[in-house]
């Protein structure tokens, strides 16, 4: 394949990237509409939103292993093609029940994307141009999670003819068509794969484990943290252990494991997953507690909270801009400058005043993310994409779950403490991911 096509192939994978992120925080816009147009009760409008979340959360790693016996391009396009169609089942939906089956559809596709998106990343681009596509992928994945409430609201603004909230799941039909035909001749034709089968035991332990412990993190918080969000959070505890052990029986025996465990040996790769869950969970934290206090503490409209968020907006995709020259240091300066964003806001009154931390906190995130993605995906495998997609999910689920926890008791100053605290550790993290954890192309980039 030569190196312009190469390139070509980049759009396809970044607007997948793109979208799947995008459709986990667009819904929420349109929930009140959803509500008064359908009839739905409080409880079905949250799982319009978590049904997504767990069903993409649950699918990250087997999807891994699918692409490692069938291919990442063959996996990506049936991906693509569920998607497309679920979109399109959500955007017709008569009914919650309706809805919410098709959301969970969406989110089991976009799970099959997920992990053959950052495969085929480090499959087709090496040395600089590796760190360059690293670099545009965390800018798709990074404004997608920051922009879902601008890109939302604009759509139900316009009203599509007559669409109303359904124009925030219609959008990705020709989207999704447009992907189908360039991808099937864009992609690289799958190269070998490895021969064997998805062990189907473990693909329930895994799947039935992140239920479990994703579940209680998107529900429990609001219903008052039942008795039955901790049991299953110990259960999930429980099914996690068991899929460790499945691993490392099938491999001791000769099986095939649905999860190599080895890929968390290899140097740097925990201490970046770790990285990366925290600076999900930031990002994802950071616009709940603000969108919660511009709206309710300071009084403002939801159009003029989400015009406050474009300085957010505005610092990542500079700063994404300027990590595609990144170094290995450049995550750890992102790290320090998320950290005074922080900071930076926790300082301020006004809304106007929010503006230079928010730049400044975007910028940090910009410079972070693609270097740091790229990093831990110096491992690249598809085991090593089921994991990153898998804690890049529950990161941003947790991560509002403990920030809505620490907001609702001390307020946001405690909370901004909190975050900048997280940042701190991103950059030391980091800084524990050497160069000589990468390949010797990355590391001269």
């Amino acid at each position: 394949m030569s190196h312009t096509s190469r390139w070509w192939a980049l759009p396809v994978l970044l607007t997948a990237a793109f979208v799947t992120t995008l459709d986990f925080f667009i819904a929420n816009v349109a929930l009140p509409a959803i509500r008064l147009d359908l009839g739905a009760s409080e409880g079905e409008t949250q799982l319009v939103i978590a049904g997504y979340g767990l069903a993409y959360a649950a699918g990250v790693i087997i999807a891994g292993r699918l692409g490692d016996v069938h291919g990442p391009r063959r996996i990506f396009l049936a991906g693509l093609a569920l998607f497309t169609l679920a979109s399109a089942a959500c955007g017709a939906a008569p009914s919650p029940s309706l809805l919410i089956a098709a959301r969970i559809v969406q989110g089991a596709a976009a799970a099959l994307m997920a992990p053959q998106v950052l495969t085929l990343l480090g499959a087709l681009y090496q040395g600089t141009d590796r760190v360059k596509a690293f670099s545009w992928y965390g800018t798709a994945v990074g404004l997608a999670g920051i922009a879902g409430q601008v890109v939302g609201g604009l759509l139900m603004a316009a009203d599509l003819a007559g669409s109303g909230w359904r124009a925030c799941f219609l959008i990705n039909l020709p989207l999704g068509a447009a992907g189908l035909l360039l991808g099937a001749r864009l992609l690289p034709a799958d190269g070998r794969t490895t021969k064997g089968r998805v062990d189907a035991p473990s693909a329930l332990l895994i799947a039935t484990a992140l239920v479990a412990v994703v579940l209680p993190l998107t529900q429990g918080r609001e219903q008052g943290w039942p008795l039955w969000s901790w049991l299953s959070l110990v259960a999930g505890a429980g099914l996690m252990g068991a899929f460790v052990s499945r691993q490392r029986l099938l491999r001791r025996v000769g099986g095939e494991p649905l999860l190599d465990m080895r890929v968390f040996e290899r140097r740097g790769f925990v201490p970046g997953l770790v990285a990366v869950a925290l600076l999900f969970g930031s990002s994802s934290a950071l616009s709940f507690v603000l969108a919660l206090h511009l709206q309710d503490a300071m009084g403002l409209t939801p159009l003029h909270s989400g015009a406050i968020f474009t300085a957010l907006n505005a610092g990542f995709f500079t700063a994404s801009l300027l990590a595609r020259r990144a170094k290995t240091e450049t995550p750890i300066a992102g790290a320090i400058a998320l950290a005074g964003g922080f900071l930076l806001i926790s300082l301020t009154a006004e809304p106007t005043q929010l503006i230079p931390g928010l730049f400044l906190a975007g910028a940090g995130m910009g410079l972070t993310m693609s270097p740091l993605l790229s990093m831990v995906m110096a491992h690249g495998s598809g085991d090593a994409a089921g994991v990153l997609g898998t804690v890049q999910e529950a990161g941003g689920v947790a991560g509002v779950t403990v920030a809505g926890m620490i907001f609702f008791a001390g307020g946001l100053g405690v909370t901004l403490a909190v975050l900048t605290g997280a940042a701190l550790a991103i950059a030391l993290l980091t800084y524990r991911i050497t160069p000589e954890t990468q390949p010797a192309d990355t590391r001269r980039a």
